[in-house]
């Protein structure tokens, strides 16, 4: 069929934790990718293709607008994976931990940053200095006090991942559990999404963002920053401690 995108990841279920991840961010915005077909016996996910365009900054806006709504669905807990699923979650080809929590530090730290971070440190891509930063500013994330509620996130939204059609934009690939709000809008800052600051409007239409929003980028940007220092050496290592440093000097 020309009308669909087939995957067939190697990872275990890898399939069907993308499919139930599509499928919960779907319930608020149909700018998600649809899932046509699900194998879960060959590991297969057939989605409708995208017919890509350039972007535009109207695109971008609707991109931000519809991100807000998903947001806005929420979560059960911070962690949370979609309802029913219990298998593993992924970024990329990584499996990462989805233990629903009531904190979002503890969670963002506990779950998301450092066993990416210890974990390139044991490859030998992050230096001991570097890692004890990056436990420093962990302990100092699960220290604070966070005022959020659980937001239903893509959970790997860089730049790669939001497509661009004729009929608008068109999120895929998520790694969809209850997070941070800003988790996903730091990660499109980190990568170059294009038409960057009318996604930030846009999302604003939906959504007021603190006015010092783009200073937390640093301390969400973390997790994306430790998986890729596993995942791609150690010319991520300085962009994650300098993130690391950021993030202490922003929590003081």
């Amino acid at each position: 069929m020309t009308d669909v995108f087939t995957k067939q990841p190697r990872e275990p279920r890898s399939a069907e934790a993308e499919a139930a991840g599509l499928r919960w961010l779907r319930e608020a915005s149909e700018c998600m990718a649809e899932v046509v077909l699900l194998d879960a016996d060959a590991n297969l996910l057939q989605t409708r293709r995208v017919s890509e365009v350039s972007p535009t900054q109207e695109a971008a806006r609707q991109a931000g607008r519809e991100l807000a709504r998903i947001h806005a669905a929420g979560a059960e807990a911070f962690g949370a994976p979609p309802p029913g699923w219990e298998g593993p979650n992924y970024i990329g080809t990584q499996e990462q931990q989805c233990t629903p929590t009531a904190d979002w530090g503890s969670f963002y730290a506990g779950q998301r940053v450092l066993p990416f971070a210890r974990r390139a440190r044991e490859a030998g891509n992050l230096d001991a200095a570097g890692l004890a930063l990056v436990e420093e500013a962990c302990a100092a994330i699960g220290a604070a006090a966070w005022d959020t509620s659980p937001a239903r996130i893509h959970g790997d939204l860089w730049a790669g991942n939001l497509l661009f059609a004729v009929e608008g934009p068109v999120f895929i690939d998520p790694a969809a559990h209850g997070g941070h709000p800003l988790t996903d809008l730091a990660m499109l800052a980190l990568f170059g999404v294009p038409f960057r600051e009318d996604v930030w409007r846009g999302y604003q239409e939906v959504t007021p963002l603190p006015e010092d929003f783009r200073a937390h980028f640093p301390l969400h940007q973390l997790h994306p920053l430790a998986v890729h220092t596993l995942t791609h050496g150690r010319s991520y290592a300085r962009p994650l401690v300098t993130a690391a440093r950021e993030t202490l000097e922003l929590l003081g």
